[in-house]
């Protein structure tokens, strides 16, 4: 049973949200290609997010 709950386990997942969402720490190092990846990544997230919510929205109204 406890190999079934580690498949449902977020809490990386939610960690990185944290760390893609958050304004950039001035401390760490950053370049272009870290800067272009995060956005892309953001994009990414914020549009499955969009569809996610249009599947359930459909589900709901048929």
């Amino acid at each position: 049973m406890s190999r079934i709950g580690d498949y449902f386990k977020l809490g990386d997942v939610f960690r990185y949200f944290y760390q893609v969402f958050r304004k950039p720490d001035p401390s760490r190092p950053t370049n272009a290609n870290i800067r272009m990846m995060h956005g892309i990544n953001r994009i990414s997230i914020i549009m499955f997010l969009i569809c996610v919510i249009v599947m359930i929205v459909r589900a709901i109204l048929r």
